[in-house]
């Protein structure tokens, strides 16, 4: 059998099985829920999983009516869900910590990417060979809440972030056009974004695209200050209601679903996210599917399992360095709803893990058109 039939087959006995699930929990009623998911950007592949099970009625079956809220400039998804204004958020765990440390109770329920993405960027030619060099430079950072990683970094390599004296902390904005035009020094660049912005740049020493020879990328995760990124959160008191607890197990299964169905048809997820109006065009949205599944995939614990020895290293790495000032509180995180979620998947004959998962070829595209 050809591995997409094979799919098509097992999602719609998993949409099947979600909509079971969902009629049992809701009796003879056929309402479904309404929730909301507060995404930490703006529509792109990224999030390809969640407009995926949307998409494919992963959500639907599990007896939800979702409704995804793109991100943005000023925009703070553990705010939002503080607020009431979506039962779910997705942001990078540093952020949440930092709300939880100021006396918030969010509770992370599934962990979505398995491994940071955050790279600082620098011309070749500036001669910055190593992170502890960054000293005296411009360092371009995007701040309110985005910055850690980076900070974590500086700090582990004898530069103090605070110290004006010792760097100059640029605000980046969300386009790579002051590093492009050599305003600063570096840069922050995700791995499936800004440095695909970079590359589909022309350099104009050659006239050609940028390429990865003309840059010199320092990886978080390299630098042993890779934070835990994507994750899924609620409030914990919302929780305190089973069930909360149910439409929360069902929503990270509809989701996670969603994020299979893109490890196995990153094509078709593309399309899908273009469908929702994204501002960056499909060659840069095929780089980026490619490069999400990357920090996903392989997931040696299962899709949304959180692993605790990465969350221990996120937290030491956030207190050592001021991020926050006490350890995360016992219930921070919890495993139980992705458990229960990523069983039902596995029911299904759905390959949770992707041990044997490899990037594709994307072609960088000027202008990622």
């Amino acid at each position: 059998m050809k591995k997409r039939t094979w799919f098509v087959l097992a999602a719609a006995a998993l949409v099947a099985s979600l909509a079971a699930t969902s009629l049992a929990t809701a009796g003879s009623s056929q309402s479904l829920t309404k929730v909301t998911v507060q995404l930490k950007w703006v529509t792109q592949a990224q999030f390809a999983g969640y407009y995926a099970a949307k998409e494919k009625g992963y959500y639907k079956a599990a007896g939800l009516d979702v409704s995804i809220k793109p991100g943005g400039p000023g925009i703070v998804p553990e705010q939002v869900v503080l607020g009431k204004k979506a039962e779910f958020g997705l942001n990078w765990l540093p952020s949440m910590l930092t709300q939880n440390d100021k006396g918030a109770n969010l509770v992370n329920i599934a962990q979505v990417f398995t491994r940071s993405g955050v790279t600082e960027v620098v011309h070749k030619d500036s001669g910055i060979t190593s992170f502890a060099q960054m000293k005296g430079k411009k360092f371009g950072v995007w701040l309110g809440g985005n910055e850690f990683e980076q900070f974590a970094a500086l700090a582990k390599n004898g530069v103090n972030p605070n110290n004006k004296s010792q760097i100059t902390i640029v605000a980046q904005d969300f386009t790579m056009n002051a590093f492009l035009n050599r305003e600063i020094d570096a840069a922050s660049a995700m791995t499936y974004n800004e440095l695909a912005q970079v590359l589909e740049s022309k350099n104009p020493k050659t006239g050609k695209l940028y390429t990865l020879n003309d840059l010199r990328v320092f990886k978080m995760e390299a630098l042993g200050t890779g934070m835990l990124e994507d994750g899924i959160f609620v409030r914990g008191d919302w929780l305190s209601d089973p069930k909360n607890v149910d439409t929360a197990k069902r929503f990270v299964g509809a989701t996670l679903a969603g994020w299979v169905y893109c490890r196995d048809n990153w094509r078709d997820c593309v399309n899908i996210v273009l469908k929702n109006g994204p501002t960056l065009g499909k060659g840069h949205q095929t780089w980026q599917m490619n490069e999400i599944n990357a920090l996903i995939w392989p997931a040696p614990k299962s899709i949304g399992i959180m692993d605790p020895a990465s969350w221990a290293r996120t937290a030491s790495i956030a207190k050592r360095y001021g991020i926050i000032k006490k350890a995360p509180a016992a219930g921070s995180y919890r495993t139980d709803i992705a458990k229960a979620a990523v069983a039902g998947l596995k029911s299904q004959g759905l390959n949770v893990v992707g041990a044997n998962w490899k990037k594709a070829v994307v072609k960088v595209t000027e202008g990622g058109k």
